[in-house]
């Protein structure tokens, strides 16, 4: 049994939100690097650059990271992907955001820290989730947050967009 609980509107109001808090946060966009974690996150990444782009008329670079090879719970093996999409890309000195669907456990985030590092030494890292659902293992807080939804271990939860599912909402389902 599924819930929708963030529908297509939520999400933009979130997202606008999140990019606002960012600008402040931030005092305007310059030395903002932005990195969406693959999946999904690199689209949420995507939409806040260009609402940045239509607020600050200045891009923001957005780098795909995928964390894959400094994932605890996952086999490793010489075929691991790159972790940026961009081999030029360096985060020294930059301003880093690092965006991704929903934060869960904390490991995730852990993961993006050390894929982090291959790419340089930022001067900060600001976290940005669509979704914070609590049951932290890890010692780990966003930044920015596009809503919180408490959930129970046994619900998942389903982030959806436009790009890969067709739609935009979150889901809670039950296992």
């Amino acid at each position: 049994m599924s819930k929708v609980v963030v529908d297509k509107m939520a999400m933009q109001r979130a997202l606008t939100r999140i990019t606002y808090e960012i600008i402040e946060k931030n005092k305007g966009v310059n030395n903002l690097l932005i990195l969406g974690i693959k999946t999904r996150g690199v689209y949420l990444a995507k939409r806040i650059a260009n609402r940045l782009q239509k607020l600050e008329n200045k891009e923001v670079p957005v780098v795909q990271l995928d964390v894959t090879k400094y994932r605890d719970d996952v086999k490793h093996t010489a075929d691991d992907p790159k972790v940026a999409d961009d081999d030029k890309i360096s985060l020294d000195n930059k301003n880093v955001i690092l965006v991704d669907d929903v934060l869960f456990t904390g490991r995730t985030i852990k993961s993006a820290f050390s894929a982090i590092s291959e790419l340089g030494r930022p001067d900060n890292i600001r976290l940005a989730v669509l979704i914070d659902r609590g049951h932290r293992e890890l010692p780990i807080r966003a930044d920015f947050v596009g809503k919180n939804i408490p959930t129970s271990r046994t619900e998942k939860i389903k982030v959806q967009v436009n790009e890969i599912d067709g739609k935009d909402s979150v889901e809670i389902i039950d296992k």
